[in-house]
């Protein structure tokens, strides 16, 4: 395995939808992504998804975006979505505020 390989980083925005708020999945999100020591926000949106960004290597990303697909045992998860790739993000793992400002 070459070393460059292993040291590739990927930084995903994704949307998950279904019963994903209330249900501890935000939680769930920050708890499972510092486990894979992965770095990014987890937060609610206006329309009822859960928006996450991930940072981290590109294969650890892929196995948490699976994860997502599952969630907490609460969650009933309809669709998961990249919905952007690319950017940065601080070091750490954090819930942020949701977005129910936004109108």
């Amino acid at each position: 395995m070459a070393d460059h390989a292993a040291d590739k980083r990927r930084t995903v925005t994704v949307k998950i939808e279904g019963r994903v708020q209330g249900v501890y999945y935000r939680a769930w999100t920050n708890e499972t992504a510092r486990s894979l020591n992965l770095d990014g926000t987890v937060r609610n949106m206006s329309d009822g998804s859960v928006e996450a960004v991930f940072s981290g290597p590109a294969q650890v990303i892929e196995d948490m975006v699976r994860r997502c697909k599952d969630g907490p045992k609460n969650a009933q998860v309809s669709k998961v979505t990249i919905t952007y790739e690319g950017g940065t993000v601080a070091a750490g793992f954090k819930v942020i505020g949701t977005d129910w400002q936004r109108r």
